[in-house]
């Protein structure tokens, strides 16, 4: 080969990997030493050394991520929690990014990357760190299309292993990472919809007495979490449904110069208290009792399987009572120290190829074990056997093993030596012989009931005496022979009652999850604390669960619907589906829309019968009086981003009142809000920018009104922008009016978009003490002012504005100068007109008429007494009707016939029609 070096950039899943793999590499006889470099993040340094692979000189530099360099994310406008309704979020495009607190990680890599021929990727060996693999393939390559793309599969940090992985690098594995992007989406779309539609419909209608402060609570639901949950609820409602029953059995007792036998009656027992009594006087009346049957036979006790995750956090619960996370979390310890093989392995059997005896080596020189690892290599003790698997293998990682001897770190505490002795004691059972009993089983006949008992010796401990974890009890019975005959010395009925199963323990938990396929090896420990963490479940001293009253009321609710959304099928065939991406069976695309579908179903049912988990709530906690978040954001669909306070979305919401209006999320800080058309039947917000107003991006909305409220030469169906472009949008609005009440605004509120009638108050309809600006009464508004009426008709010459030197004339309601405009409609095109643009004030007038002629009416600017006394106008009316045959004008000129289009009265418009409705 020649002799030019390639420069090779490594990249392992945590800097403490880096480090050891690093010290382990340069201590080859080719390396040059360690060198040590920062790197754009201070906690992930760069080593540097030589080395050789096959013969080919490289320069080394390994870095590492911490974890997943990249986050799943729905785009801007799905984030926040009341911007869409969550059934959206099923659709909604998402974004996989390199987030905030990364940017450093991704820095390095990138500069890095642009100075390497070679990326040789030493993540975790399994389908989350092939993921976490092509992240950093994706960011390395944006800087360096050229790399030469390798993977290091290893699964302990011992020489041995690194050396070897490093001599035999192979590809990335995109199937594998194509499973866990199926996953990470799936989970992201259903627990954001769930959680979502949960915490919205429920956290602000019920008192939640466990937490100090309820309104921070997230109701979370999750696709692994859930089935999880309903495990623990499924066993306590088995506890609270159970009866106790009474039932009679006859025990019997023999004594010899041997000793004492107890016979268990082969029926069991009986719950009819009448016939348990009349067998046990038959048996009163002849007691003699006739050896039946002696049965001797050799019992084998067989040591455990080879060591996978999910065995080990059974056990450590079982015989430490450590919770799975802590199991983990000092196992992963133990890993990156380079004591125990990787601890997150389904493999439950060792290859052909795996030294087995050069582990037991290892293992010889210990105080306490070391002599059973020699008895284990002699030839002569018989003891060896090579490890039975349980018929599991991820084809990544072997079962865990101890990887180094130790007698104890000084760093460990009692739950480090506790784990590791645990993973040596398993490993060297596995390769031992069983256990040899002999057993002994006697029956014998009284009266024709049979009864029989079972006394049990040990031959040899063989596996049990490394593996003090177990024990194989029994009794030694005295001898018998067929045919023998006895009184009993003592023979009785006795009575009991039948008792509900235990609660379930950590160990029966894992083992639920485990035969359902629920989560998988490395996650099944995180989803049992999520459900401690969110009270959903508690655990007590035993590690046994039970349910909380927010779990119990959540499964009880999904289970009156008849929609078992709490039980493992759904998540398990999900998990399978995975299974099947990561193995070539099935295509992700085709794995998602499948998932996605089924479970939108299942979102659309629980909305529709979310009246069943109010009711299943209302039985375990009291009801508040705060209006439900779901109320409060009713309709939440983003139109914009706020112009007034630049930290909140404006979202489209419908108000109990009926009325449509656009307001921001930041309420009550910020009260910016837009009012739309009184007219408004249904209001929708499209995925169709506007493509003239900005800033944008503003959503249009399609509008539906009621033809009988809007002129006829107006559409019924109008797809509009708020953004201050929309004509038509703001014809409607002067002709029409707003849901707004027309309350004033507070002064700076709501004044970054003057085209729509806008509202500094969201709660538009909460009337307040109003103060006329023309005579300074209090209790009427100034366009409503009875001066007004007397005020003179007569022209008034157009003033110029010294600011922008356009035309105005002070407007008739509120004095602010109304600019000359010009009309754009087809039957008025070119004619002037003067408009008020103040808030809360829709003054128009002709150009001709507003120096002396009759003046063309629109809004509550211009609204007489005598038009109100004769109008008679409804809600969203703006119109000013004078006579029988007056003719009234829009704000843009066309003219609108004064006749009601229900029943043709000229004193009212058709949505102020008396007969509406009958």
């Amino acid at each position: 080969m020649a002799d030019r070096q390639i420069r090779a950039l490594n990249v392992a899943e945590k800097p403490s990997v880096a480090k050891a793999v690093s010290g382990i590499l340069s201590r080859s006889p080719q390396s040059n030493g360690l060198r040590v470099r920062e790197g754009r993040s201070r906690y992930n340094k760069i080593f540097e050394f030589d080395y050789v692979i096959r013969g080919q000189h490289f320069q080394m530099a390994f870095t590492s991520v911490t974890g997943h360099l990249m986050e799943l994310e729905f785009d801007d406008r799905y984030r926040k929690w009341y911007s869409c309704d969550p059934i959206e979020l099923y659709h909604a495009p998402v974004l996989k990014s390199v987030p905030q607190d990364k940017l450093d990680i991704r820095r390095t890599l990138e500069e890095e990357a642009r100075k390497s021929q070679w990326l040789i990727l030493w993540l975790d060996c399994d389908r989350e760190g092939e993921n976490i693999a092509f992240e950093v393939v994706e960011v390395c390559a944006q800087a360096n299309r050229n790399l030469n793309i390798w993977r290091a599969r290893f699964s302990a940090l011992i020489e041995r292993e690194i050396h070897h992985s490093m001599q035999n690098l192979v590809r990335p594995n995109q199937l594998f990472a194509d499973a866990v992007d199926v996953r990470q989406e799936i989970d992201l779309r259903i627990g954001a919809s769930f959680t979502r539609f949960q915490t919205m419909l429920l956290r602000d209608a019920f008192v939640l007495d466990f937490a100090s402060e309820d309104r921070n609570i997230i109701l979370s639901y999750g696709p692994c979490q859930f089935p999880t949950l309903g495990f623990i609820v499924e066993r306590y409602w088995e506890i609270q449904a159970h009866e106790p029953e009474e039932f009679w059995t006859i025990n019997c007792t023999h004594n010899n110069n041997e000793g004492i036998a107890t016979f268990n009656w082969m029926r069991g027992h009986l719950f009819d208290y009448t016939c348990a009594t009349m067998l046990y006087e038959m048996c009163i009346q002849e007691p003699t009792a006739t050896v039946t049957k002696v049965r001797q036979q050799e019992k084998l006790k067989y040591p455990p399987h080879p060591l996978s995750t999910i065995e080990l956090e059974k056990r450590a619960s079982r015989y430490f009572r450590m919770s799975s996370e802590i199991t983990m979390k000092v196992a992963e310890d133990l890993y990156q120290a380079g004591f125990i093989s990787y601890p997150r392995t389904e493999t439950d059997g060792f290859s052909e190829r795996t030294d087995l005896r050069s582990i037991v080596q290892e293992q010889e020189g210990h105080q306490l074990w070391g002599s059973y690892a020699r008895r284990l290599l002699d030839p002569e003790a018989n003891l060896w056997r090579h490890p039975v698997g349980g018929g599991h293998d991820d084809k990544a990682h072997p079962p865990i093993h101890p990887t180094k001897f130790s007698t104890g770190e000084s760093s460990w505490s009692a739950d480090h030596h506790k784990l590791y002795e645990l993973v040596v004691r398993h490993f060297l059972a596995c390769v031992s012989q069983p256990a040899v009993g002999a057993e002994t089983t006697v029956e014998i006949d009284i009266a024709g009931e049979l009864f029989s008992a079972c006394g049990r010796v040990i031959l040899a401990k063989n596996y049990l005496d490394v593996y003090r974890y177990e024990s194989w009890g029994g009794s030694i019975i005295p001898t018998y022979d067929f045919g023998q005959q006895f009184v009993p010395a003592t023979l009785t009925l006795d009575s009991g009652v039948t008792r509900p199963p235990p609660l379930l323990s950590e160990a029966d938990l894992l083992g639920c999850m485990d035969k359902a396929g629920i989560g998988t090896d490395a996650t099944m420990h995180d989803h049992i604390k999520k459900l401690l963490d969110r009270f959903y479940a508690t655990k007590d001293s035993n590690t046994r669960f039970s349910p909380t009253n927010l779990g119990e009321a959540l499964v009880m609710g999904y289970d009156e619907m008849g929609y078992e959304l709490w039980k493992p099928y759904l998540r398990a065939m999900m998990e399978s589906d995975m299974k099947e991406v990561s193995n070539g069976a099935k295509r992700k695309a085709e794995v998602l829309e499948t998932c996605l579908q089924q479970m939108k179903a299942c979102f659309s049912d629980a909305r529709s019968n979310k009246e069943k988990l109010f009711e299943a709530m209302s039985i375990f906690f009291q009801r508040s009086n705060r209006p439900s978040g779901s109320a409060q954001h009713m309709a939440g669909e983003v139109v914009r981003r706020c112009g007034v306070c630049q930290n909140n979305d404006m979202v489209l919401r419908k108000k109990p009142d009926g009325n449509f209006m656009v307001g921001c999320l930041g309420f009550p800080l910020c009260r910016s809000a837009f009012w739309l058309p009184g007219s408004l039947l249904e209001a929708v917000v499209t995925q169709t920018v506007c493509e003239i107003c900005t800033p944008g991006p503003i959503f249009k909305i399609q509008f539906k009104f009621r033809r009988v409220e809007i002129p006829p030469n107006f559409d019924a169906d109008h797809l509009g922008c708020i953004g201050g472009c929309d004509d038509t949008l703001r014809q409607l609005v002067e002709i029409c009016g707003t849901g707004s009440r027309n309350i004033p605004t507070v002064s700076g509120r709501g004044q970054g978009h003057p085209s729509l009638s806008s509202s500094g108050n969201v709660h538009g309809s909460a009337r307040r003490q109003e103060v006329c600006m023309h005579c300074s009464q209090a209790g009427h508004s100034s366009n409503l002012c009875p001066s007004l009426a007397s005020r003179g008709r007569g022209g008034r010459p157009p003033e110029i504005n010294q600011q922008n030197g356009e035309e105005s004339i002070p407007c008739d309601s509120c004095g602010a100068p109304c600019s000359l405009r010009t009309a754009n409609t087809d039957a008025n095109r070119g004619r002037k007109f003067y408009s008020c643009r103040s808030q809360g004030c829709n003054f128009f007038v002709w150009e001709e008429n507003a120096t002396g002629g009759r003046r063309a009416a629109t809004g509550n600017g211009s609204q007489s007494n005598q038009s109100r006394r004769g109008g008679g106008l409804g809600r969203g009316s703006r119109g000013g009707a004078r006579s029988g045959n007056a003719t009234f004008v829009s704000a843009t000129g066309e003219p609108i016939s004064g006749r009601c289009f229900a029943c043709g009265d000229p004193s009212h418009f058709a949505n102020a029609c008396p007969s509406r409705g009958r």
